[in-house]
């Protein structure tokens, strides 16, 4: 049983990081602790505790000049935040179920840190680290019970961003990774997940973007402001409205296939070959939407009612950037 009248919540590392899912929980309605576990002066304590609440209130205010939430709103998101010190951390860790550990990322960080949380957290409490760059099974060796352990990688602003990606080793138990994925929902979160692998989803697709823009800056192709307009209104538009594999299946996977082997020999072949899947696909004729099968399954499926689907998407996205115009009344000279 948790102690009573303490938070069912904790983020352990009280920088930028917890702050941010401190919010995230705070605006579903929930209290939630932001512990700090460094044994620290009250003088410094206090300056910590500042830096904290003076972001996380900053944040709300910014959401409320935007009209999402208004000022007594955002004071009493605010008031959700429990501010907890090394001292008292042993209770705080003790009463939640779900902790988040976001303390600097070194090893010798994240095992002080699950030293203090393996000695006082609960046995059913579910742990994940929100590490970016440290591998979850690296991490599952320092955690008490690894079962009930995940990594989870929060995109920022962790309390804007819906899309929170959960990493499991092989020894995670089914049972937690659906208790984690239905918490995260009922805060307004999107859980994704994936496996024990580098980058997660997200950091591994958008490292290979920005890279690749960076390099054409340098080669001289497009300024920063061309690239910028084209992934604003071009590719970011499309992909918001299609996800990364949809859109190979939409476009049809011979496509890709083509486009890749042309880039590969004009610009690098590192970097552009298909991968070997997309290769078998075009062997096979699993092309996509056009031959019925791809990445998915369309067989049974109404296309015609999925292309309008598909199109609706694209111009609910158009709307909202004010891209879409209504037809000309009169034929142009």
């Amino acid at each position: 049983m948790a102690s009573e009248g303490l938070p069912r919540f904790a983020a352990v590392g009280a920088g930028r990081m917890g702050r941010g899912i401190a919010i995230a929980f705070a605006y579903a309605g929930h209290r939630i602790s932001l512990i700090d576990l460094r044994a620290r002066s009250d003088e410094a304590w206090q300056t910590l505790r500042a830096e904290a609440q003076a972001e996380i209130t900053a944040s709300l205010a910014g959401l409320a000049q935007l009209g999402v939430i208004d000022a007594a709103q955002a004071a009493a998101i605010a008031g959700r935040v429990a501010y907890v010190r090394a001292d008292d951390a042993p209770a705080a860790l003790a009463a939640a179920e779900l902790l988040f550990e976001g303390v600097p990322e070194t090893l010798g960080a994240k095992r002080e840190a699950f030293d203090h949380i393996n000695r006082h957290c609960r046995d059913d409490a579910i742990l994940t680290s929100t590490t970016s760059s440290i591998l979850v099974t690296e991490l599952a060796a320092m955690v008490r019970r690894p079962e009930r352990f995940l990594n989870m990688h929060w995109l920022n602003p962790a309390y804007v961003i819906p899309v929170v990606e959960l990493s499991c080793h092989a020894a995670t138990d089914p049972g937690v990774l659906a208790r984690t994925k239905a918490l995260m929902e009922s805060i307004g979160k999107l859980p994704v997940v994936c496996g024990p692998a580098p980058g997660y989803i997200v950091p591994r697709l958008q490292a290979l973007i920005m890279n690749e823009a960076a390099r054409m800056i340098e080669e001289g192709a497009a300024t920063a402001e061309e690239i910028d307009k084209a992934t604003r209104y071009g590719l970011g538009l499309r992909f918001a409205a299609l996800g990364v594999v949809e859109f190979i299946d939409f476009g049809g996977a011979d496509i890709l296939h083509h486009a890749s082997r042309e880039m590969s020999g004009s610009i690098d072949r590192a970097r552009y070959t298909a991968p070997a899947i997309v290769d078998r696909m075009v062997e096979q004729g699993r092309l996509g939407l056009k031959s019925g099968s791809g990445f998915y399954d369309y067989e049974g499926r109404d296309v015609g009612a999925y292309r309008r689907d598909v199109l609706s998407r694209t111009l609910g996205m158009l709307k909202h950037a004010g891209l879409w115009k209504a037809p000309a009344n009169e034929t142009q000279p």
